[in-house]
C-alpha cells in the first residue's frame, strides 16, 4: 500500500474506519470489476480523503473514492488499497433465448445415427394436454415402450391442463436464466402458444433434413408448412390432423340437425340437451369460431373466408363479433342448466354425453368415437358427421424448447411418433383412431385400418380452414366478456 499525506492536524480514526467501511459495502465479491464510489460522511474534523484503489487478482481495476467530512482541520490524504468488486457470473450453455438451430447446437455436424446413440440412456419430459383417458393410454402403451424398447429413451409423460403451462415454464426458466438445462423437453403444441415461443425466440428449429420419418410428409403442404397462419420453420413437427365434427346419439336425436343454424334451433327446440366447454378450452373455442364463421358467412361479402389467412382485422371482427355474441347470448338460456354454466373442458362435456345429459356436441377427433363406444364410456347409438356448413380442422405438432437439455432424446421421440408406425398406431380405432399427416404416397399403409360404425368417414367432412393464430385469444376474450360475463 503507497500512502501521500498532506495533513495539518490529527486525523480522527473514526473517519478513516466510516471510509473503509462504506468501500467494504460496495465491494464486497470475490470476483472484481471496475468501479467509481464516491462517498460523504460526517466527524469533527475537516478531512478530504482521496483514495485510488487497485483490484491485483486477475482483472485489475482503480477506483476512485472521495470522503468529504466536516473537521476543525484540513487534512488531504491520498490512500490505495486492495479490494474486491463483484462480477456477474457467466451463465452455462447458451447466452439467453434465441431460435436454436440444429447447426448452431450441440448436435451440429452429427449424424442421425450419433443421434440416436446420445439419445440412449436419457428420460424425456414431454408436456403435454393430459385430459384424455385414450390419449394418455397411447402414450404410456405404445409409445413408451416403443422409445425404451428401441432406442434406450425413459420417456416421462408430463400432464398438464392447458399447453399455455408448459409455455409458461419455458419463459420463467428463460427468466431465472435457465439457457440450456430447462425441464421442458418437448411440448404438444399448436396455434398461438407455438406462435408465442417462436416469436419469443423460445424454439429448437432447423432438423427436418435429418430427421427420417420427414421423408414421409409433404413439407410444402400449407397445414404442415403453416400453423394457424404462422410458418412452421422447422421448428416443430407434425404429429396429427385434428378434424371436428358432431358427436350425436341417434337414439335421442334420430336425425341431426344439418348445419350451424339447424343446430342452434335444435338447442331452443329441445332444452338443455346441449352445451359447449367454456373457451379457451380448445373444444369451446372452436365451437364459438364455428359460430364466428356462421355469422361472418351471413355478414361479409365473401363468408368467412373474408378472415381465413389475413391477420388479426379489427374493423372485420367488431362486425362478425357483435352478431356472434348476439346469437351465444340467445341461445344461452337453451343450453344445458340453461347456460348458467359451462363444462370446463372436453372430458367433462363428454361425461355428460356418458350419462345422457345432453345428446349431441361437437368437439375434435371423431375417429375416437370408435374407442369410447368399445370402452363403454359412450353409448353403442353413438354416430359422428360433418355440418354441412363445414367443419374446422387442423394440424398439432410436437416442439423443442431451445433449452431442453435433451433435444437428441427429443428428436428421436418425435421422429418415432411420425413414422408410419406411430402413425398407424394411432390410426386404429380401438386405440386412439386419429388421422395421419403423412402424404398421398404413405396412405397405402392404412388401407387395412377398419372404421368403426361410429365413425363419418373423413371424406364426407367439408373441412374449413383455421384462422391466423392472432385472432383465436381475442375471440376467446370476446366471449368471456359479451357472453360468459353478461
Amino acid at each position: 500500500m503507497r500512502t501521500t499525506r498532506n495533513i495539518k492536524g490529527l486525523l480522527r480514526v473514526g473517519a478513516l474506519l466510516s471510509v473503509i467501511a462504506l468501500v467494504a459495502a460496495a465491494c464486497g465479491s470475490e470476483d472484481a470489476t471496475p468501479e467509481t464510489i464516491v462517498v460523504t460522511s460526517i466527524v469533527t474534523e475537516e478531512v478530504v480523503v482521496t483514495e485510488e484503489v487497485v483490484v491485483t487478482e486477475e482483472v485489475v481495476v482503480t477506483e476512485e473514492v472521495v470522503v468529504t467530512s466536516i473537521v476543525t482541520e484540513t487534512v488531504t490524504e491520498t490512500v490505495e488499497v486492495e479490494v474486491q468488486v463483484p462480477v456477474e457470473a457467466e451463465p452455462m450453455g447458451p447466452s439467453g433465448p434465441g431460435l436454436l438451430d440444429l447447426s448452431n447446437s450441440g448436435l451440429a455436424g452429427k449424424s442421425w445415427d450419433e443421434i440416436v446413440a446420445e439419445a440412449d440412456g436419457t428420460r424425456l419430459n414431454w408436456f403435454m394436454w393430459g385430459g384424455s383417458a385414450v390419449i394418455n393410454a397411447y402414450i404410456n402403451g405404445w409409445v413408451k415402450e416403443q422409445a425404451a424398447e428401441r432406442y434406450g429413451i425413459d420417456l416421462n409423460q408430463v400432464r398438464i391442463t392447458d399447453t399455455v403451462n408448459a409455455v409458461d415454464t419455458v419463459i420463467s426458466e428463460t427468466e431465472a436464466g435457465e439457457f440450456a438445462s430447462g425441464s421442458v423437453d418437448m411440448i404438444w403444441i399448436n396455434g398461438e402458444n407455438f406462435k408465442t415461443m417462436k416469436n419469443a425466440g423460445l424454439l429448437f428449429c432447423g432438423y427436418w433434413d435429418i430427421m427420417p420419418s420427414m421423408a414421409n410428409v409433404d413439407q410444402q403442404a400449407g397445414p404442415i408448412a403453416f400453423d394457424f397462419g404462422t410458418p412452421v420453420d422447422q421448428c416443430e413437427v407434425p404429429w396429427n390432423q385434428a378434424q371436428s365434427a358432431v358427436f350425436y346419439n341417434s337414439a335421442l336425436v334420430p336425425e341431426p340437425p344439418a348445419d350451424m343454424d339447424a343446430l342452434l334451433a335444435h338447442a331452443c327446440a329441445n332444452p338443455g340437451t346441449f352445451t359447449y366447454p367454456a373457451p379457451p378450452d380448445f373444444t369451446g373455442s372452436v365451437f364459438v369460431r364455428h359460430v364466428f364463421y356462421n355469422e361472418a358467412d351471413k355478414i361479409l361479402p365473401g363468408g368467412h373466408a373474408d378472415l381465413v389467412g389475413i391477420p388479426f382485422n379489427q374493423e372485420l371482427y367488431d362486425q362478425v363479433a357483435t352478431a356472434t355474441w348476439a346469437t351465444l347470448n340467445a341461445v344461452e338460456p337453451c343450453l344445458w342448466r340453461g347456460g348458467e354454466t359451462y363444462p370446463v373442458d372436453q372430458p367433462a362435456l363428454e361425461q355428460l354425453y356418458a350419462n345422457q345429459e345432453v345428446s349431441h356436441f361437437l368437439a375434435y377427433g371423431p375417429a375416437s368415437a370408435g374407442s369410447k363406444v368399445d370402452s363403454g364410456l359412450f353409448p353403442e347409438s353413438t354416430r359422428t358427421y360433418g355440418l354441412t356448413s363445414g367443419q374446422i380442422g387442423n394440424t398439432n405438432f410436437v416442439t423443442i424448447p431451445y433449452n431442453s437439455p435433451n433435444k437428441a432424446a427429443a428428436l428421436v421421440v418425435a421422429d418415432l411418433l411420425l413414422s408410419i408406425d406411430g402413425q398407424l398406431e394411432k390410426a386404429y380405432p380401438d386405440v386412439w383412431g386419429q388421422i395421419n399427416v403423412l402424404n398421398a404416397a404413405s396412405q397405402s399403409h392404412f388401407a387395412d385400418v377398419p372404421r368403426h360404425a361410429s365413425v363419418v368417414d373423413p371424406g364426407e367432412i367439408i373441412s374449413l380452414g383455421e384462422l391466423l393464430g392472432d385472432w383465436v385469444p381475442a375471440i376467446e376474450e370476446g366471449w368471456n366478456t359479451n357472453v360468459a360475463e353478461q
